[in-house]
């Protein structure tokens, strides 16, 4: 009986140990865990399209139209307008204009005429005397030569004449100054149209004359004389130059025919006179480049616009501007420029208050041709064409 009962003992052991053993090896064997299921992904709010607002509306109180306060007129928009063009001027009239700026002339006549009458009018007329007139002159830059034949005619004169009354020594002095300066000499400017082409001038001259500015008021003269002018900006090479010319050619209501800047200028004075052909224009004015004197490149440059031009059509004037105060300097620059292109007229600037009047006498000698047109200010209408008698009257004053 025990034995039976050990056994059993036995049995029961054993069956507990496989049992435990069973359910250590499940343990330790798990089965892998089941795939995560796909998470819910909640969309993101969308873009705001124009005119919506970022962030989620919100209530808001709304206003009625009648409830909104609409701008008065005041509060309206300015609508800038369009620039007008340009008003035309009308010109002063050219004759008679050197009389009437006679005042600003005869601001020189201190350094001249009335040296002169001072010196003339004292009691005895001696060597000292006389060569005192002869440096009066020469100061004012009348030349050598011109100063020796005037200083003889009056020493002449004087001697026969015996008396000396202010006013016989005025009219003595105004008649041997008419002789220097030359009252026979043809002062016009060719400008005269012919049937197939304009009357065609080229301005010339050193950079610091005026000689652009001279254009433009040149263009006003004709303008006033009731003339149609085209500009020809051929000054490519001196920055605005175009752009100033211009500017005076629309005040008077002159075409202004220009290329681009640091261009060929013979092809601008080509184009601005096959322009005014075209258009039945009067007058064509060629504005050159200031150049110096000295670069001997650039003055056989103003030869080929010359040459150029004239392939179109022969020029009838060629003016060299020259500034009144540069004195002997200026006839170098004139000499220079004759051997390049023949000069048919001179155009003195800034003959008013500082300029000595002499050398009108001096660059006439030199050259052989005429002063034609003085400029007397800074004025538009300051360009006066030159009238030996109204010079020399406010020379030495009345």
């Amino acid at each position: 009986m025990e034995i039976v009962i050990l056994l059993v003992v036995i049995a029961v052991v054993v069956i507990g140990a496989l049992g435990g053993l069973v359910v250590g090896s499940r343990r330790r064997k798990q089965p892998p865990p089941p795939p995560p299921t796909t998470p819910d992904i909640t969309a993101p709010p969308a873009e705001p399209h124009v005119g919506d607002e970022a962030e989620t509306p919100r209530e808001e109180p709304r206003r009625t139209i009648e409830e909104v306060d609409l701008p008065d007129a005041s509060g309206a928009v300015a609508v800038e307008e369009r620039p007008a063009a340009p008003e035309i001027e009308i010109p002063e009239p050219a004759a008679g204009r050197l009389v009437r700026l006679r005042a600003r002339l005869s601001r020189s006549q201190n350094a001249l005429g009335k040296g002169l009458l001072t010196l003339l009018s004292r009691e005895h007329l001696d060597d000292d005397t006389w060569e005192e007139i002869e440096d009066t002159l020469l100061t004012a830059d009348v030349g050598v030569q011109p100063t020796q034949e005037l200083v003889e005619g009056l020493r002449e004169r004087v001697k026969v004449l015996g008396t000396r009354t202010p006013e016989e020594l005025r009219g003595l002095l105004r008649e041997e100054l008419l002789k220097l300066v030359g009252t026979d000499m043809d002062r016009t400017v060719k400008t005269e149209p012919e049937a197939s082409k304009p009357g065609i001038v080229m301005v010339v001259g050193v950079n610091g004359t005026g000689k652009t500015t001279t254009t433009g008021k040149l263009a006003r003269v004709l303008v006033a004389d009731g003339r149609t002018v085209v500009l020809g900006a051929a000054d490519t090479f001196r920055a605005a130059a175009a752009d100033q010319l211009q500017t005076w050619g629309e005040r008077v209501g002159a075409y202004t025919v220009r290329g681009p800047e640091a261009g060929d200028p013979a092809s601008v004075a080509f184009d601005a006179v096959k322009e005014g052909k075209e258009m039945g224009t009067d007058v064509v004015l060629i504005d050159t480049a200031g150049r110096l004197h000295t670069k001997t490149g650039l003055m056989d440059e103003l030869g080929k616009v010359k040459r150029v031009v004239e392939k179109q059509a022969p020029l009838d004037e060629i003016l060299l501007v020259l500034d009144a105060t540069t004195g002997q300097n200026g006839l170098v620059q004139a000499r220079v420029f004759a051997e390049v292109v023949d000069i048919t007229g001179i155009v003195l600037t800034k003959l008013d208050g500082t300029a000595k009047g002499g050398i009108v006498i001096a660059v006439q000698r030199e050259l052989g041709v005429p002063v034609k047109l003085v400029g007397l200010g800074e004025g538009a209408d300051d360009l006066a064409p030159f009238e030996p008698e109204a010079f020399v009257d406010a020379l030495i004053g009345d």
